[in-house]
């Protein structure tokens, strides 16, 4: 019995730090902020309540989410939906950029008027 606390400390800082680095969306029966306050207050008891009925079930566990917004992992979501609005707007993309650089060139060629007619 004398390793009693010693068992009780690591199994509570490893319910911690578990609690801590779960994401909200997984953790079960109540919210994280109150099972880490659970944790943290009672830590013998709030620790096997983390581990027997807060934890995530083993299959949300084993599937890693690369992020929070699940529609940005849905295969085929960078392939384009319509591409007749797609060529519509790389058309209009285009042509943008096409009237920029005119007017860049006729800023431009101005600029070296002024500079070659204010020299003379």
């Amino acid at each position: 019995m004398p390793y009693f606390g010693l068992i009780v400390l690591i199994v509570w800082v490893g319910c911690l730090i578990d609690v801590i680095s779960t994401e909200e969306h997984q953790v079960r029966n109540l919210p994280k902020t109150l099972w880490l306050v659970v944790v943290i207050l009672l830590p013998l008891v709030g620790s096997v309540l983390w581990l027997l009925v807060g934890r995530p079930h083993r299959g949300a566990l084993s599937r890693p989410r690369s992020s929070a917004f699940p529609e940005y992992e849905r295969p085929g979501r960078h392939i384009a939906q319509q591409t007749e609005s797609d060529e519509e707007f790389l058309r209009r993309c285009r042509a943008r950029a096409e009237e920029q650089r005119r007017v860049a060139r006729e800023q431009e060629q101005r600029r070296r008027e002024q500079d070659g007619g204010g020299a003379m």
